[in-house]
This record gives C-alpha cells, structure tokens and sequence, in this order.
C-alpha cells in the first residue's frame, strides 16, 4: 500500500507534463502549417495580391505577439475573398490565440488608418510566424 502512493503520484506528474508537451507541439504543428499556408499563398499570383489591408505591423511596435497574432486572424478573415486559404490562416491564427492568451478576444480590432498590399501583409505576417517557430 505505501507503494502505491508515490507510484501515483509519480504518475499524475508525468500525465500532467505530457498534457503540457502535447499543447507545445500543437502550437507548434499550428505555427508550421500556417507558414506553409503562408508560402502557398505567395507563390500563388492573383490580381488581388495588390489589394489594401490594414497595416497592423506599422507604426510604434508595442504589440505583443499574442495581439499581433490576433489582430492578424482580423486581416486574414476580411482579406479571404481574395485567396480562399486565407481562411484556414485565419482559423489557424485564431486558435494559436485562444490557446496562448486570456486577455486578447478575436476578433481583434484593427485601425485601418495604415494599409499595406495583401502582398506585404502576408511576407511580414510570414517573418513574425516564422520568428515565434524559433523562439
């Protein structure tokens, strides 16, 4: 019986850091297959590559990630009549959101004071992704 105990214990430990490692590698399988939508994206020439977004990557950069993320979630759903895989971008941003931060709620305003070719948006959005796949 006194066995038992530590035995459990020591189980209940490593079913709680497993639980912790499976949400990790989500988040990261989330992260890749949103930069592989992202290079799809750019390797895909439309007219509508040349449309205006909203800028969410100018301006002072206090953004924290999580806003970045979600702001970008707001870009991707409004530019998705353009590339119609924008829209697993945005589920997939959507979800990183969800998962990593209790403050950030999507969708995200954005201030449509600054705008950027989809182009540009998705090459920036690219480099961030591909930032938080390192870090």
């Amino acid at each position: 019986m006194s066995i038992l105990v530590p035995v459990l214990l020591t189980f209940l430990a490593l079913s709680a850091c497993q639980g912790h490692t499976a949400t990790l590698l989500q988040t990261s399988n989330l992260l890749k297959e949103s930069i592989r939508l992202l290079s799809h994206l750019l390797q895909t020439k439309v007219s509508c590559d040349k449309m205006n977004v909203t800028n969410i990557f100018a301006g002072d950069k206090k953004d924290d990630d999580m806003e970045i993320l979600c702001k970008a979630s707001t870009v991707a759903w409004e530019g998705r009549s353009c590339h119609r895989q924008l829209e697993g971008l945005h589920l997939n941003l959507l979800q990183l959101v969800q998962r990593k931060s209790t403050v950030h709620k999507a969708p995200c305003p954005v201030a449509a004071a600054n705008t950027t070719s989809l182009h540009d948006f998705l090459l920036d959005l690219r480099r961030v992704l591909q930032r938080l796949v390192k870090d």
